[in-house]
């Protein structure tokens, strides 16, 4: 679970190597956060340096409503520009799902998808 592309340091590079010998396969999931990384080319980054270090980029969510956290959140129509954005940008296989979770649902809802 990576937001941004400074999180992946030497030690977590280490330690994500450990776990592809284990043979662990990896996915990561994002958060889209206003003023950490709410910009294409942040979340390129993160993508590319993810995948460099055999980890998947996959899901992409929109914060959940929880208390002491709006100032973080990202407006829908936001998430949809900057993820388009990253369409254009990346590969599809470098482009996580962008996402919702809904307690009422059984799984995560896609946003905005083309």
């Amino acid at each position: 679970h990576s937001n941004h592309p400074n999180e992946i340091t030497e030690d977590v590079m280490h330690a994500l190597a450990k776990l592809k010998a284990a043979g662990v396969q990896l996915f990561n999931q994002s958060v889209l956060l206003k003023n950490i990384n709410d910009d294409a080319s942040t979340l390129a980054k993160l993508s590319q340096i993810l995948f460099a270090n055999e980890i998947i980029p996959y899901y992409l969510h929109l914060l959940d409503k929880v208390a002491g956290a709006q100032h973080f959140e990202v407006p829908d129509e936001t998430a949809i520009e900057i993820y388009k954005e990253l369409q254009a940008t990346l590969s599809g296989y470098l482009v996580p799902k962008l996402v919702r979770e809904n307690a009422e649902q059984a799984s995560k809802t896609l946003i905005g998808m083309i």
